[in-house]
């Protein structure tokens, strides 16, 4: 709900601009083609290597996608209206769990964004984040550091995404949004199907009374049943709701010293 509100605003805020500024073209999202796409020639092979050795290992583990992102500049756009369109395009994070994170190094800007998608976002709070682009990233970039910066940084990320409950993560490398869902209820179905006809053809053999006794025991078990998955999904969806509404919009962050957050 917050996301799509966020997205209704930037489409407000695009419709406002002056005409010299739409009419430049927007920074190119580069092909998702690796846990870690440097678009700069920053990081070596062996440096890219690790990184994404780091990022399959807790995908793995986890089943959160750590995805790292290396680019010039996000010009003419602000860094967090890049980064919020490459998290959009690249789909990062498992469908229904939304538990990917994107680290975004602008470097001729001089910029850094860590944005975390809504189901890390207890784990990778604003403050969190924060700390870690000042603590790691901010005094490594100074120096020209940028792969050490960038390995302590997901090192510390992939540490607090260990620490999250998180769902298994599905064999086979799916994204499984709908699909698991899905297949639950029609066995459901049909497994109620079957024992309803075996019931059936039980209760056609005893007498009318205690048939009708039974039969009026077996439908206020099963509307029982159904008022409480009622009850339970009605308070899950407010529990949900309420802590949507209490979480601060993700990754924004202060920077100091020439490297500064989105």
């Amino acid at each position: 709900m917050r996301r799509m509100a966020l997205r209704v605003l930037w489409m407000m805020a695009l419709l406002l601009l002056p005409a010299s500024l739409l009419a430049q073209e927007l920074a190119a999202i580069p092909p998702l083609r690796s846990p870690v796409v440097d678009v700069t020639g920053t990081l070596d092979a062996g440096q890219l290597q690790q990184l994404e050795q780091q990022a399959l290992a807790l995908q793995q583990r986890k089943g959160a996608q750590l995805q790292i992102l290396i680019v010039p500049t996000t010009q003419p756009e602000a860094i967090e209206q890049y980064t919020q369109r490459v998290f959009d395009q690249w789909k990062i994070g498992r469908k229904g769990v939304d538990d990917g994170v994107l680290l975004l190094v602008a470097k001729d800007d001089r910029r850094v964004r860590i944005q975390p998608g809504y189901g890390l976002e207890g784990a990778i709070p604003d403050i969190t984040a924060n700390r870690i682009i000042q603590e790691y990233l901010a005094p490594r970039f100074r120096e020209g550091d940028y792969a050490g910066g960038i390995a302590a940084a997901t090192a510390t990320l992939a540490g607090l995404i260990e620490g999250e409950a998180l769902p298994a993560p599905v064999s086979g490398h799916a994204e499984g949004g709908n699909g698991a869902g899905g297949g639950g209820w029609i066995m459901a179905l049909f497994i109620g199907l079957v024992v309803a006809m075996v019931a059936r053809g039980i209760l056609g053999a005893l007498p009318r009374p205690l048939r009708a006794v039974l039969t009026g025991v077996a439908a206020g078990g099963a509307a029982l049943l159904l008022t409480s998955l009622l009850f339970a999904s009605a308070g899950a969806a407010v529990i949900g709701l309420l802590a949507g509404l209490s979480s601060g919009s993700p990754g924004r962050f202060v920077g100091g010293g020439g490297w500064g957050g989105g």
